[in-house]
């Protein structure tokens, strides 16, 4: 929650756009704060102000740092975090990459309104995350026999990989459909309409006012469905991490 007062007040005094999404944003409606078994927070930025948000964001106090994939060495994620850098989160799936208790911060991009187009940029994208996850860890984390062969067949450097993704999922030429291209799971039901971002609302999380799309509720049915409908006890599953206060 820190770490979001601070994005929320740098966004509000240097006029960036960000919006509460994923489960976050579900949690926001339904429970009015964090899904109950929940334990992350998420937020979109349309892509103009994600990438002037990481070019200038700074905490005054210094305990909260904005990384990403074109900053960081070997790092495993594809879309920008900023951490409490007072903290160390232990994952199992980025076993030796030491990194701070985060927020997930996903550019929103515009794709193209040709379905048949869309299908063979998402799955061109999914097949490059996932070679690009075999380069980092140099073996096959993600057990796609595809993936690792191409990692092994192919002679790109991880920075020519990152520039061929992002040539891949980042169109210039507005269309009248978004949706976060930066991860290789999101199928095409994640895309939603460009007018649902037009603007943004303001929405209570966790006892406090933040911001989501104007479009919101659009945008859930689109992704998730009956999204007020809490899901079977099975299914209430959290991330798998510890996290610690460093000495």
């Amino acid at each position: 929650m820190g770490i979001l007062d601070s994005v929320h007040s740098f966004c509000e005094a240097h006029g960036l756009r960000y919006f509460l999404s994923s489960g976050t944003l579900i949690g926001a409606v339904r429970h009015k704060g964090y899904i109950p078994w929940d334990d992350d927070i998420d937020i979109y930025m349309p892509r103009k102000d994600y990438e002037q948000f990481l070019q200038t964001y700074a905490d005054a106090k210094g305990v909260y740092r904005a990384i990403n994939p074109a900053t960081e060495p070997h790092y495993y994620y594809t879309f920008a975090k900023v951490i409490d850098q007072r903290t160390l989160m232990v994952e199992d799936e980025t076993e030796g990459y030491e990194i701070g208790v985060f927020m997930d911060i996903f550019p929103v991009d515009y794709v193209t309104d040709d379905l048949r187009l869309r299908k063979r940029v998402f799955r061109q994208k999914k097949l490059f995350y996932k070679i690009r996850r075999c380069k980092i860890s140099n073996s096959n984390p993600l057990h796609s026999r595809l993936a690792y062969l191409c990692y092994k067949c192919l002679p790109y450097t991880l920075k020519q990989l990152n520039r061929r993704i992002r040539r891949l999922i980042i169109l210039e030429t507005p269309t009248q459909t978004v949706c976060n291209m930066t991860e290789a799971g999101p199928k095409m039901k994640g895309c939603f309409p460009a007018e649902d971002i037009a603007s943004s609302v303001d929405i209570e999380f966790e006892g406090k006012l933040y911001k989501t799309m104007v479009g919101y509720k659009d945008y859930l049915e689109r992704t998730y469905g009956d999204y007020m409908t809490l899901p079977p006890v099975e299914q209430r599953v959290t991330h798998h991490f510890e996290a610690y206060w460093r000495d």
